[in-house]
């Protein structure tokens, strides 16, 4: 018999099938991969051009100017959305998106392109939703005329859609700079752009000014930017010629409020671009809460169809203008708009400032114009030509009827007419168009009769063809037209810096002695001196102790600094009050530090007057003047504040050079004078050796020579530093004094 097998035996083993894995160099993923993503995001997305459109914006105004929408009634969101899809492929929800901030009634733009109806959201709001596609109206504009003028005589290029069906065009002939006069923000890979909107009006007269000499100053015509949301804009002349010539820079704005006295209270009716309604009332209530204003019973939002509005109710004997100046400094009631003119320009991202901008559109118009007077030069030629041929009809037109009537086949009617009046095939194909009716001397006359006419406008376009200057005067009186028609006075108002002045925050806030105590575990507690008198014990956390005791005032500035290198900047009056019985405030919340920062350093100081030393683990020591770390724009955090290198032992604040006394956790002590050590500008530095930690040691504490409780500290002040230190002498083990971070 056959020996039977085990079937389970006789199957061959699987083949591992191990995945394809491509192997190549990062460069040349960057290279492929990476580099075509970037450049189409800043291309073909989030920059802006010289016609002030991304390409969303573009697709879409398009669309609708293709729809009819610039003349006739609205019609729904829905419909525009669904035939944009065909020249935008990213969506419904982001055309709509899109739609919404051009509409008028989402109040982003100084002068909407899209005549909207329904909701559409506040561009003031966060929270306000707008309306879904379905249920809201649009059309174009009025001003968009002067966006699509002249577009059907080739003015500008046009390109296949994603799929080939259709054109569209690659930029939109506007002939006023739509680019300065609405906003633009948009975050690209590696470059982002933010430009802020300008008066119209102001606009078209600084093109003007600059088109008849490059280098003339226009801060006399447009002295600043001017926002939908109005407000007020703090002008320094300084700052804006920087941003008119760099495109970089960041200028102020501000609310504008009334105050009702019989009512008491505040009415807040414009806000700054940058911010929003919802913004402002949260950080008012914040701050309400933490107890640093006490000036306000309530605050509320009434915005209506009238428009925005925020009433903040004050207490009785509240000073409006003090408190205001509080709340600009406090809350996003004063804001900062960073400028970064960031526009692609044939293709090319660059960052300009406002002359260059307007310098590269006038070159981008004139471009247009030129494009649209050689397309009229063509059409008007090839009408002159047929015009031509039928003037020569004119002198035998009994002729003319002849050789049509004799003429057996139709395809032989152009031929003969060719022969008869020897005109070509095109003019003869005009005249063989003619109605019989039209076929008479009077038609003919009406007709040679423009000859003379066209001949006479050729002759205006070609010259205004080679002439820069007619072309600079068509320009001229385009923007004139524009800024007459459209043109509307400044929402933002000007307010000089000097003259925004208002009281001072600090002049308000009341000033008292008080005590600051820091713990090992980065609690810190402010009891003024008339409560610690009648204070029992300070209360702290298991095992945490007091390691630092500091009197100053309610006034003074607390820089914090942290194990990441940072340093945290606060006011006195910031943190509130506390009691003993109280732990105070754990110090990493209440500056929002890092989850795995912890407090290594506190000090305190009015002027930034004298000297940091920072004590490091290896032995080192760095000398850094106190005023490097103030800031004129009252900065909350500093980064690379201290060297990390090494860890930080100790920091110690010193008004003048005094006797430094190191200990190592080898037993050894090293005392020295800080003015051995040289001062370093930078803030980061490593430091100089001062004491070299034997093998296995680090350097644990560092104290001033006053505070140290050694008999003589003499005994350990070596001749010369770096130094290796001397052991503690027996008599002087223990006395040292307690240091404020282990």
């Amino acid at each position: 018999m056959p020996r039977k097998t085990n079937k389970k035996s006789a199957e061959k083993p699987k083949k591992i099938i191990e995945p394809i894995i491509d192997k190549q160099q990062i460069t040349y993923t960057l290279e492929s991969n990476y580099m075509p993503y970037a450049m189409s995001v800043i291309i073909s997305r989030a920059i802006p051009e010289i016609d002030g459109f991304k390409p969303s914006h573009r697709k879409l105004l398009y669309t609708m100017y293709k729809m009819g929408l610039i003349t006739g009634n609205r019609i729904k969101s829905a419909n525009v959305v669904g035939r944009t899809m065909q020249l935008n492929p990213h969506g419904d929800a982001a055309i709509y998106e899109t739609m919404v901030r051009l509409t008028e009634g989402h109040q982003a733009l100084l002068h909407p392109l899209v005549d909207s109806k329904g909701n559409f959201g506040r561009q003031y709001s966060r929270d306000m939703a707008y309306a879904a596609a379905r249920y809201t109206e649009v059309k174009l504009s009025k001003i968009c005329a002067e966006i699509f003028g002249d577009i059907d005589k080739d003015t500008v290029d046009f390109v296949d859609n994603y799929d080939g069906s259709l054109k569209e065009p690659t930029l939109l002939p506007v002939s006023f700079p739509n680019i300065l006069v609405n906003p633009n923000q948009g975050i690209a890979v590696g470059m982002a752009s933010n430009i802020c909107s300008f008066n119209l009006s102001e606009i078209c007269d600084a093109t003007i000014k600059l088109m008849k000499n490059p280098d003339s100053d226009i801060l006399d015509v447009l002295k600043a930017p001017d926002f939908s949301t109005g407000g007020e804009v703090l002008y320094d002349e300084n700052t804006f010629r920087e941003i008119y010539s760099t495109g970089r820079g960041s200028f102020k704005l501000r609310a504008k409020y009334e105050y009702d006295k019989s009512a008491n209270c505040i009415d807040i009716k414009e806000i700054p671009y940058t911010t929003t309604v919802e913004a402002i009332i949260e950080k008012i209530i914040e701050l309400i809460k933490a107890g640093k204003l006490k000036e306000i019973s309530d605050i509320r939002d009434e915005t209506d169809l009238n428009g925005l509005k925020v009433t903040i109710d004050l207490k009785k004997g509240t000073d409006p203008q003090k408190l205001m100046a509080k709340l600009f400094k406090m809350t996003p009631l004063q804001d900062s708009f960073g400028c970064n003119f960031n526009i692609l320009v044939e293709g090319s991202p660059m960052v300009l400032g406002v002359n260059d901008i307007i310098c590269e559109w006038l070159r981008f118009r004139k471009n247009c114009i030129k494009r649209g007077i050689r397309y009229d030069i063509e059409k008007k030629s090839a009408k002159l030509h047929l015009l031509k041929g039928l003037e020569k009809i004119l002198l035998d037109i009994d002729r003319a009827v002849k050789i049509v009537r004799e003429t057996e086949e139709e395809q032989m009617v152009v031929p003969n007419l060719m022969r008869g009046f020897d005109i070509e095939e095109n003019q003869a194909e005009f005249v063989a168009e003619i109605k019989l009716r039209n076929f008479n001397k009077e038609y003919i006359l009406k007709r040679t009769a423009e000859i003379e006419s066209l001949e006479a406008e050729l002759k205006e376009l070609r010259d205004t063809l080679e002439s820069n200057k007619k072309i600079e005067k068509i320009i001229e009186k385009q923007l004139k037209e524009i800024s007459k028609k459209f043109g509307e006075a400044r929402k933002t108002d000007i307010i000089l810096e000097g003259d925004a002045d208002l009281p001072d925050v600090e002049e308000q806030i009341e000033n008292y002695p008080v005590k600051l105590f820091c713990t090992a575990d980065g609690y810190l507690k402010k009891i003024s001196l008339l409560s610690l008198r009648f204070s029992g014990e300070q209360k702290l956390k298991e095992n945490d102790r007091i390691i630092k005791c500091i009197e100053t005032d309610n006034k003074a500035e607390i820089l914090v600094f942290s194990s990441s290198g940072e340093v945290y900047k606060t006011k006195a009056y910031d943190v509130p009050d506390s009691k003993a019985s109280l732990l105070g405030e754990y110090l990493p919340n209440l500056l929002q530090m890092g989850s795995n920062e912890k407090v290594v350093g506190v000090v305190e100081t009015h002027d930034y007057s004298g000297y940091l030393l920072f004590c490091f683990e290896n032995g080192k020591v760095a000398k850094v003047e106190l005023k490097s770390y103030w800031t004129k724009s009252n900065r909350k955090k500093l980064t690379n504040a201290y060297s990390t290198v090494s860890p930080i032992v100790k920091i110690i604040h010193i008004l003048e050079d005094s006797d430094i006394v190191l200990l190592s956790n080898g037993g050894k002590a090293l005392c020295f004078d800080s003015g051995k050590v040289a001062l370093k500008t930078t803030k980061s530095t490593q430091g100089v050796m001062v004491m070299q930690p034997t093998k296995g040691s680090v350097i644990s504490d560092a104290l001033l020579g006053t505070e140290c409780r050694f008999k003589d500290i003499k005994v350990y002040k070596p001749r010369n530093i770096p130094a290796k230190g001397s052991f503690v002498r027996p008599e002087d083990e223990g006395t040292e004094q307690i240091t404020l971070f282990d």
